[in-house]
């Protein structure tokens, strides 16, 4: 099991070797907010679990191996940050809580999470539903919805979704 702040290690180096091909140690430390000696003993340790490639003087670079674990947790950071987003959180604050929440997603979760992310996003209009839980976030007051497409009011059980039985 990988410690949150190897994670995010991770992901730092990902970002900053996406940019310019390496990642060095004093840039990583401010990016975490850590002192430069706990980025180098993450380092060392992330060398020997084969995750980067490390050059004294020279930087970090990710392996194949810590790509695609970095590409992973970052690709958990984004649908969570998304997913509050969408939910109506400020972008600034949605950030800080995907990093809190991304370490401590189940994968089975963070699969569902993701394709209602998707879902959401590729709806081609604004959905009504969407519309409505924005109103009973500012108001309280919930908003009488009829379906399109059979007029029926929409009430659904959340015990008896399809999934669930």
């Amino acid at each position: 099991m990988i410690s949150q702040s190897v994670e995010d290690c991770l992901e730092t180096i990902y970002e900053l070797t996406k940019e310019k091909g390496y990642a060095r140690t004093t840039e990583i430390s401010s990016s975490l907010g850590v002192q430069p000696p706990s980025v180098t003993e993450m380092i060392q340790k992330l060398g020997e679990n084969e995750f980067l490639f490390y050059e004294k003087y020279k930087g970090v670079t990710l392996t194949p191996k810590g790509e695609e674990l970095a590409k992973s947790i970052k690709q958990r950071h984004m649908t969570l940050a998304k997913l509050l987003k969408i939910l109506g959180i400020d972008d600034e604050t949605a950030e800080k809580d995907a990093c809190r929440i991304e370490h401590n997603v189940h994968p089975t979760t963070m699969k569902r999470l993701a394709k209602f992310v998707e879902f959401v996003h590729e709806m081609a209009h604004h959905p009504t539903w969407l519309k409505h839980f924005e109103h009973y976030v500012k108001t309280g007051e919930r908003l009488e919805c009829k379906c399109p497409m059979c007029g029926y009011p929409m009430r659904v059980r959340l015990d008896n979704l399809p999934w669930k039985r």
